[in-house]
């Protein structure tokens, strides 16, 4: 009896036990959910286009004035008034500085003293040669007596002379007296106070003036930059640009840039020997005086046009491990693929590209973190570039 129930509860948890797997199986088949299929990702490409791009070149240099005169004195004398204010902006001939001219006025006085005595003589002499000339004829004097009347004359037409220039002299220093701007400009600060001795064996400087508007840049650019846009211009692949049409801006030391633009004036035709560099020099109007002589800033100078070029926003370019770059292209089936490019420059916010890309290339521009080759997306057209500068300078 005992044996027949032990054999009853065995197959009792047996069947249990069963019931309890079945169910759990059961269990999870019911609850499990087919996989939901992943969103196709959403991207926005910029289609490329042919277009023109301007080669451009990006130098560095210093502002310098165009014209900087130096205001000395040209007469020794004692500064009595300076009469211009530190700073301001003058015109040409406006007085600056007064030096004493009380010695100078003496002395015109006295040249001009001198003058008058030299023309009493040949007054005289004019006389004398007169009497003697028609004396000579009726041999009244002797011819040596009339060559030296004559020879008197002329010695006082000579004083006259020299008299006259010692009036101009004396003039001229007595006006030398009262110091004039030589040009127009802005004038700095004086280099002498009233009460100085100025002028003594030497030109003392007074001050500096310097022509600010408009102003001019001068800029270096390596020979070898200069060669290769040749050897480029010459084989056609680009297009001079006219030195009249030449595109110039101006950076600032802050980055910014200037909002007139300038005009390029001449290259020079040296090489400097200590650098290898062929030195630039471009105009910029200057009405505010916002640019100073001796600022470092860097010019933007276009050199050529290459008719047809390709160019790709910044945010597009990828690069693997090595520094490769490479872009994703959205092909007709919206499929991507992955592409290896050769840049070229950078301008603004767009590299050039010289290889590896094609007009007409649907180039990924934004969900490039969500997009991956080999795997289709969902195009959104972005806004397509309107025009490209390329920069090859420093």
């Amino acid at each position: 009896m005992s044996d027949t129930f032990t054999v009853t509860l065995r197959r009792m948890a047996l069947l249990a036990l069963l019931a309890l797997v079945g169910s759990s199986l059961g269990g999870c088949s019911a609850s499990d959910e087919p996989e939901q299929q992943a969103p196709v990702p959403h991207v926005r490409v910029e289609t490329l286009q042919l277009q023109p791009l301007a080669i451009t070149s990006e130098l560095n240099g210093r502002i310098l004035a165009p014209r900087t005169a130096q205001v000395r004195a040209r007469v020794a004398g004692v500064v009595l008034k300076r009469v211009y204010r530190e700073g301001s902006d003058v015109k040409q001939g406006d007085v600056l500085f007064q030096i004493d001219p009380a010695p100078f006025k003496a002395d015109l006085d006295s040249a001009q003293a001198a003058l008058a005595r030299a023309d009493a003589t040949r007054y005289q002499a004019r006389l004398q040669e007169q009497r003697y000339r028609e004396l000579v004829n009726d041999k009244a004097v002797s011819g040596q007596e009339y060559d030296n009347a004559k020879a008197s004359l002329l010695q006082a037409n000579a004083a006259v002379a020299e008299a006259k220039a010692a009036v101009q002299r004396a003039r001229l220093n007595l006006g030398y007296a009262t110091v004039t701007a030589p040009i127009a400009g802005r004038i700095g600060r004086a280099q002498v106070t009233e009460g100085a001795l100025v002028g003594q064996n030497e030109a003392t400087p007074l001050a500096t003036i310097e022509q600010l508007d408009p102003i001019h840049v001068d800029v270096t650019q390596s020979t070898r930059e200069i060669t290769a846009l040749r050897k480029a211009l010459r084989a056609g692949q680009l297009q001079r640009v006219d030195a009249d049409q030449a595109s110039v801006t101006l950076i600032e030391d802050d980055g910014s840039a200037y909002p007139l633009p300038g005009k390029l004036l001449f290259s020079d035709i040296q090489v400097d020997p200590s650098t290898n560099q062929i030195t630039l020099r471009s105009e910029f109007p200057n009405p505010n005086l916002d640019l100073l002589p001796g600022s470092y800033v860097r010019v933007r100078l276009a050199q050529a046009v290459q008719a047809q070029g390709l160019s790709v926003p910044q945010r597009a370019i990828l690069r693997d491990s090595a520094g490769v770059p490479k872009v994703l292209v959205v092909d007709a089936q919206s499929q991507v693929s992955e592409r290896q490019v050769v840049l070229g420059s950078v301008q603004g916010d767009r590299w050039v590209v010289r290889d590896g890309l094609a007009a007409g290339d649907q180039v990924v521009v934004e969900g490039l973190q969500h997009a991956k080759a080999g795997e289709r997306v969902q195009i959104d057209t972005a806004p397509q570039a309107t025009s490209v500068t390329q920069h090859t300078g420093q």
